[in-house]
């Protein structure tokens, strides 16, 4: 009887514990979800951060001075492309080839980014480069890309991760109109 009397009452304990700490868990976790509330977007410590290693392509940056572009400096398409964005020929003929290979530099990104993707653009200027736009949870960051597809092996690509959420009419070569 004693045993009987002394199992109810480690039961009955072990009960009131696992109620209690159910009990507290719940109210830890509401706690915890309220404040995630209020400090998720400034919280450097949440940000989703870019893994570039896992972006890396191996390729080593090709020598500008003797690149074979696959378009001719003289060719329609770069006269074009010079004359619309106000560059000249050599820099348009970098950045239409760059801008036609940039999708594999960013499908790897987004590959990580997921629902954090908002937009991306390619500026067209004298130092063509690839800006994401993500939400806000997403830590800032730039990476230099070396292209390892055939047609632009070797061409760098700067990547700039910016968390700010914008997205607007769609230009030129994805380009978000502000």
């Amino acid at each position: 009887m004693a045993k009987r009397l002394t199992s109810m009452i480690i039961i009955a304990a072990a009960s009131m514990w696992m109620l209690t700490g159910c009990d507290q868990g719940a109210e830890t976790a509401s706690q915890s979800s309220e404040a995630s509330g209020t400090t998720a977007e400034t919280s450097a410590s949440t940000a989703h951060t870019i893994d570039w290693s896992l972006i890396a392509s191996g390729e080593t940056p090709a020598n500008l001075a003797s690149y074979q572009y696959p378009f001719a400096l003289d060719s329609q398409n770069v006269l074009d492309y010079a004359d619309y964005f106000n560059v000249d020929a050599g820099t348009a003929q970098h950045n239409l080839t760059i801008s036609m290979a940039s999708n594999e530099a960013l499908s790897k990104v987004l590959d990580q980014l997921s629902e954090q993707y908002v937009s991306h653009e390619l500026t067209d200027d004298d130092e063509m480069k690839l800006i994401i736009h993500t939400t806000p949870d997403v830590a800032a960051s730039s990476y230099d890309y070396v292209l390892s597809d055939k047609f632009a092996k070797g061409l760098v690509l700067p990547i700039e991760i910016k968390p700010d959420g914008k997205k607007g009419d769609v230009k030129a070569h994805g380009e978000v109109a502000e």
